[in-house]
């Protein structure tokens, strides 16, 4: 029977061994099949992937839809994974036959969240052009505000800084776009900003974008024309509580104090004034060596500043509840006499998670400041004379003695600085809170109300005084007061998917409503008969009031789709529009498109490169607007009179200004094409931006008849100009060392713009740079760059009369003390009509420079940091129109040590002219002499951290500390003569407080 059945069975048991036998084979010959796919951090396909068996040359390529196969010898093989761009993944097959793996980004910076308007996105997934800044690497920076601290670090981002304290910055963003106002958007926390930067302490920022391109800011609409800055504080998070503390201290001082006139010196530059006017020198001044030094006026007026910066915050946080608070105190004494700054900032953030799909949370920022200043005025401290002591033998302050054309007419500049107060303090609240739902899985519902509270008072008093001839017989006193109210609400909808197809879709739509208020009273009164009651109801003269307000509101709706598709290619497309109170009556609404697009070349299979890591080219344009044209430019002004009519007055409102109902918004549109690279195994990442910004329907002044019955000096604006930026971006990281102990990177970043005023609505060149007493060096016009300097052109000096009589007639006159004469300027006869008139004026000077760039250099050696940054522009002109006054050699004032090699006599000098009273030749005149180069290389910080090792023994007394040493603007390279180089946007410097240099201890430690 056991016979009979075994054979029945041998066929059946022939056929399983039959079919089992390939696998058996297989199994002996190491020849296991595996497949899967391989997926980026989003679960999206990764074609072109390479599948490696450890220890091999065996290797297969992921498809189009990111599948492979390969074989393997045993179930316990290993497989390596790697991808462009990606980190290389090792997996253990451990007897799968089927495997899918997720490849993470390699570089940071490209899994980097970006803030942009209304939401965030990953920096790979950028289509526009903005700027991260590393917070790590100005954090160490001892500055006030933010603006300081990322000058330079963003290319196409122009920020002009100052050393007065309490001064905000000045942003210019890829180029002067208008004549008018050019301030970008500020965001912090979702709110747009409408006091200054000084009012965010930048030890509670979590991360700095700035939007450039039209692409990036059109969900801005009517105000993301000047590009938009948005600031986003820190927040709490999960985990342990966490109490820092940040501490600094520090000293500044003047970078570059200018040289005056000793006594000595000034005696005898004196003599030579009068003598060459033919008057009578100073009988004290005969023996002009016996005066010695005198007084250092200069040194007396300037000071070495302290500033000290105070930070504690605190953050905890778990899966329900986040918090994030801090408190900081920043205290500066400026480096001129009696200037100084206070601030105080309280922060509130917070996170509530009531559910899985509800949450809510705030923004509350506290701030008070107080900035306090004399009547300082720089250059009175330079022109006073160093024959007059600072201070009488009584202990008076001294002031001029005798006539003024020998004891000079200036006043005390250090009893000024010290006696007159002039203080501002500010209370200023900005706030908001937020509520999100999470609905259907893919939708999510956000609400943000937000307010801004500015309250200012300001108070000027100036006390009676009686210094020798200079007597202030009444006291003054001004207060003032203003506060402006600013309210939000936005409502946002985004819909966010990730479909199988490989297509990412996130979507956004909105409304936007914001209004502001602003009220302003003053009022000032003289003659106080007790000084020790400084109140307006205790003077008795000459009285004033004065008083204002102002609104504006503008509703906006929005929407933005961003599209992904494989991680290859790339779509934005966005549109707002925008209500505004500011336009006029059939220009209410305004609508500002935009699109752009990318394309992930690394990404595509055809792309083979060991070299490069990632590629990626962008595309876009845009249109947005700029609603900063002022509250009521579509309507006339009004002035009140009172008329005497029969005998009795009559009060009448009469018009001023034409009124212009059509005026609205000014339009920008720009194109930008970029492109992005990581090359080198992700040693080397660049970002690269071209673009063109076309500023249309540019606000310009309207001619307006004398016979309309209206002004024809205050006049309407209308859009009628039109001005073009074009310009090239670029930004280099490189890691230069990356070991375990030692590593060094690089930052570079470049920036070029050209700007031309393409139209003004007429041939007339637009006049301004006013100096005072209707003395203007710019003009804008078309063809031209914006602001360039307009003068005379030097052309030597004259070395004797026989060049003077050869030369076109300059001013005439009798004699050498009232005619052009040796040693006087020689301007050029531009149009040949032998006379020297304003028609020979040309434009002389362009203050926008050709280009500028910075470098950072970031060494790590174990516990230690150096970091060295440079900053730096080249191409640009000033007007140094503090050489009016301490180069004129025409009164009685001190001048600078330049005036040492002026002309005396035929070969002495041939840019620097005599010294005579009264200056008949106008050497004074707005001219090519006044023309500097304003280029500039800057060692702009240089910072050694060290972190203290947080274990002593067996106990561990904080989580973190570190120590680091500061050095900010420590030295200048230039050939500019003045303070400093740093100068206004418009290129002239006039009395300007000079940027500091500070060295500055701090000390970080966390618990």
């Amino acid at each position: 029977m056991k016979i009979t059945s075994l054979n029945r069975a041998k066929p059946s048991l022939c056929f399983l061994i039959f079919l089992l036998l390939p696998f058996f084979m297989m199994a002996q010959n190491g020849k296991i099949k595996i497949t899967g796919k391989v997926l980026d951090e989003s679960n999206q396909p990764l074609p072109g992937a390479s599948v490696l068996l450890k220890n091999s040359n065996q290797t297969s390529i992921t498809d189009f839809d990111g599948k492979f196969e390969i074989t393997v010898p045993n179930e316990n093989a290993v497989l390596s994974i790697s991808f462009i761009g990606y980190k290389t993944k090792d997996i253990a097959t451990n007897g799968k036959t089927s495997l899918n793996v997720n490849l993470e980004l390699a570089s940071e910076s490209l899994n980097t969240v970006v803030v942009v308007g209304y939401g965030e996105v990953k920096s790979k997934d950028l289509t526009g052009s903005i700027s991260t800044v590393k917070l790590a690497d100005i954090n160490k920076q001892p500055v006030a505000n933010v603006g300081d601290a990322i000058q330079g670090r963003a290319a196409g981002v122009q920020v002009i800084t100052s050393g007065k304290p309490g001064d905000n910055p000045t942003f210019r963003i890829r180029g002067t776009g208008t004549i008018g106002n050019n301030d970008p958007l500020i965001v912090v926390d979702g709110m747009p900003l409408t006091g200054g930067l000084n009012q965010i302490n930048m030890n509670d920022v979590e991360s700095l974008q700035i939007l450039k391109d039209a692409s990036s800011t059109a969900i801005y609409g009517a105000r993301g024309a000047n590009g938009v800055v948005i600031i986003t504080t820190k927040r709490g998070s999960v985990g342990k509580s966490s109490l820092s503390f940040d501490f600094s201290t520090g000293i500044s001082q003047a970078t570059d104090i200018l040289q005056v006139l000793n006594a000595s010196q000034f005696a005898s530059l004196h003599n030579d004034i009068l003598n060459n006017a033919g008057l009578t020198p100073n009988p004290d001044f005969q023996n002009p060596e016996s005066l010695g030094k005198g007084t250092d006026w200069v040194d007396a007026f300037f000071k070495t500043g302290i500033q000290n910066n105070y930070t504690m915050s605190y953050t905890a946080g778990n899966e329900k509840s986040k918090v994030y608070t801090s408190l900081n105190v920043f205290d500066q004494k400026g480096i001129i006499i009696n200037t100084d700054y206070k601030r105080y900032i309280f922060q509130f953030n917070s996170d509530t998670k009531v559910s899985d799909n509800i949450k809510f949370g705030n923004s509350l920022k506290l701030n008070h400041d107080i900035k306090s200043q004399g009547d300082y005025n720089i250059q009175n401290a330079l022109i006073s004379l160093p024959t007059q002591p600072i201070y009488r033998e009584n202990g008076n302050y001294s002031g001029p003695i005798g006539q003024a054309i020998y004891s000079g007419d200036v006043d005390n500049p250090i009893g000024k600085a010290n006696i007159i107060d002039n203080s501002t303090k500010g209370y200023n609240i900005q706030g908001n809170i937020f509520g999100e739902l999470t609905f259907l899985k893919n939708f999510k519902f956000k609400s943000l109300a937000g307010a801004e509270a500015n309250f200012w008072k300001s108070r000027t008093w100036a006390p009676t005084y009686n210094w020798d001839s200079k007597i202030g017989q009444n006291a003054f006193l001004s207060e003032s007061s203003n506060q402006a109210i600013t309210l939000l609400l936005d409502n946002t909808l985004t819909f966010s998917k990730k479909f199988d197809s490989g297509i990412n879709l996130t979507a956004v739509v909105g409304t936007s409503a914001q209004q502001n208020k602003f009220e302003y009273i003053s009022g000032s009164i003289q003659d106080f008969p007790s000084e020790s009651t400084q109140t307006l109801n205790n003077g008795i003269a000459q009285s004033t009031l004065h008083g204002s307000g102002s609104e504006w509101a503008i509703f906006s709706t929005f929407a933005r789709a961003n599209f992904d598709y494989k991680s290859k290619y790339y779509a934005t497309a966005t549109v707002r529009r925008d209500g505004s109170s500011r336009f006029g009556t059939g220009n209410k609404y305004g609508t500002f498109p935009s699109a752009s697009l990318a394309w992930r070349i690394s990404n595509e299979d055809f792309f083979k490169s060991k070299s490069v890591n990632d590629l990626k080219l962008r595309l876009g344009y845009g249109v947005t607007g700029n609603q900063e044209i002022g509250n009521y430019s579509f309507s006339s002004n009004y002035n009140t009179y009172l008329y005497n009519f029969n005998g009795n007055f009559v009060s009448a409102a009469i018009p001023t200004v034409l009124p212009n109902s059509n005026v609205k918004w000014e339009s920008q549109e720009q194109y930008n094409i970029g492109l992005d690279a990581s090359l080198f195994n992700e040693r080397v990442n660049l970002t690269l931006d071209a673009y063109i910004k076309n500023t249309n329907d540019m606000l310009v002044p309207q001619s307006v008849p004398v016979t309309s019955g209206y002004s024809d000096i205050f006049v309407p604006y209308i859009n009628a100009g039109k001005i073009r930026n074009k310009g090239i971006e670029l930004v280099i990281n490189t890691k230069n060392i990356q070991k375990d102990k030692l590593s060094w990177n690089t930052d570079f970043v470049f920036s070029l713009n050209r700007n031309k005023v393409i139209d003004l609505n007429g041939d007339a060149p637009l006049v301004t740079g006013g100096l005072g007493l209707n003395y203007n060096v710019s003009r804008i016009k078309e063809g031209l760059p914006i602001n360039v300097f307009y003068g005379f052109v030097q052309d030597g000096i004259f070395q004797t009369q026989a060049e003077v009589d050869n030369h076109a007639i300059q001013v005439q006159g009798t004699s050498s003390s009232n005619s052009t004469s040796a040693g006087d300027i020689r301007f050029k006869d531009l149009n040949n009509d032998g006379l020297i008139t304003d028609a020979d004026r040309a434009y002389i000077g362009n203050p926008n420079p050709d280009f500028s760039a910075s470098l950072n250099n970031t060494l790590t050696y174990g516990d230690f940091s150096l970091s060295i940054y440079l900053q730096g522009v080249y191409g640009n002109d000033i007007f140094n129109a503090n050489r009016l006054y301490n180069e004129a050699m025409s009164i009685t004032t001190n001048q600078s040590t330049a005036v040492l090699g002026r002309w005396t006599g035929p070969g002495t000098s041939n840019s620097m002219p005599r010294a005579v009273y009264g200056d008949p030749n106008n050497n004074n005149r707005a001219s090519s002499r006044y023309i500097e180069d304003g280029s500039y290389l800057r060692i702009k910080n240089v910072s050694l951290t060290y972190n203290i090792p947080t274990d002593f023994g067996k106990d561990k007394i904080f989580d973190y500390a570190k120590v680091y040493l500061s050095g900010q603007n420590l030295f200048t390279f230039t050939k500019y003569n003045g303070f400093d180089p740093e100068v206004s946007t418009n290129g002239i410097d006039n009395n300007i407080y000079p940027v500091t240099r500070i060295i500055s201890l701090g000390l970080n430690v966390g618990f």
